[in-house]
């Protein structure tokens, strides 16, 4: 069983996001969110076991708790993997099977192992053998149009058989054809009952809700602390796009823990960079997670513009965060004039 301490580890998350949720990215989150959980990108158990594995793996120490998720349906690549990922440091092995993407689909693993709930059973039983710390799951409610409960209902069953504690539901059907991986995001509804329902009959699980998670009120009333009966949220989009949203549910779910401000954040992440681009990091890399720090802000146009443009990345000075902080400050003293 997990320990009471890991039993609260899961109230707020940051949903993996290829492409997105990189170690730039979760350093930047930390800053914003000291005590949500953090994920990876989906990496696929070949990229660790026969690719740079340190280039996918390494991540800074002040992003615990962070989990490595993995993609790959082979029970002993998985555990190979999830060792790695353990002896890695990280916190939480996740097993994906939410991705619709053809890609994924073409490697039989994402949310096509929805269809072999028996499969991923012994996939998570091969990795909780492998590692010591917690192994879960991400995954959708259905497949394609098939809203019957009964379909993931025995999902999330046989793979709590084998262990699993911890489930993370997306609250969306993934249409494995016909769909782009933006659209299946979109499109097919949401459903939240399901996943109360799914804490209802498994109540030894940990249920925590991914998909259309924007207001902060409205995704706290879904959690045991607001009132709901669901264990955690996950904010995949919209913490990228807003992620000062992290430091709004922060401040209700941490009251004692303080959030740092605009400027500490901006002083923070310049230090970053310069050690990242000193260590051969383009800075391009690692300020593109930040664009969206002001936005609904005075001056968040134009912090946008200076650190996605071209010419002034060029430079690969981290001096630009500064420059474009100063617009924003600059604008904050004019409407407060």
């Amino acid at each position: 069983m997990l320990s009471n301490q890991r039993l609260g580890g899961w109230a707020l998350c940051v949903a993996p996001m290829i492409d997105w949720t990189d170690r730039h990215c979760r350093y930047f989150h930390r800053l914003l969110s000291p005590h949500a959980r953090l994920y990876t990108e989906m990496i696929a158990t070949g990229a660790i076991l026969y690719g740079d594995a340190a280039r996918h793996l390494d991540f800074d120490n002040s992003e615990h708790p962070v989990a490595l998720q993995l993609g790959g349906n082979e029970p002993e690549a998985l555990a190979r993997a999830a060792r790695a990922g353990q002896d890695w440091g990280y916190d939480e092995i996740n097993l994906n099977c939410g991705c619709p993407s053809d890609r994924v689909q073409k490697g039989a693993f994402g949310a096509c192992l929805m269809s072999t709930p028996a499969l991923v059973a012994d996939c998570v039983k091969a990795m909780r053998d492998a590692v010591d710390i917690p192994v879960t799951v991400k995954h959708r409610i259905g497949l394609d149009y098939d809203e019957s409960y009964g379909f993931v209902r025995d999902f999330v069953g046989t793979v709590h058989e084998a262990g699993c504690e911890v489930f993370i539901v997306h609250a969306r059907n993934a249409v494995l054809k016909g769909l782009s991986p933006k659209e299946n995001r979109e499109i097919p509804p949401l459903r939240y009952d399901v996943a109360r329902q799914l804490k209802r009959d498994f109540p030894r699980t940990l249920i925590v809700l991914n998909g259309g998670l924007t207001d902060p009120g409205d995704t706290l009333a879904h959690v045991g602390q607001g009132g709901g009966e669901l264990d955690g949220v996950m904010l995949g989009r919209e913490a990228y796009h807003r992620p000062r949203v992290l430091s709004e549910l922060s401040r209700r779910l941490w009251p004692e823990t303080p959030i740092p401000g605009d400027e500490a954040v901006v002083r923070a992440m310049m230090d970053y960079a310069g050690r990242q681009v000193a260590g051969g990091v383009p800075l391009r890399s690692v300020v593109r997670h930040m664009l969206g720090l002001f936005n609904t802000q005075g001056g968040a146009r134009r912090w946008r513009q200076m650190l996605s443009d071209n010419r002034l990345l060029a430079a690969n000075d981290p001096a630009l965060i500064d420059a474009a902080w100063q617009v924003v400050a600059n604008a904050a003293e004019r409407r407060a004039a």
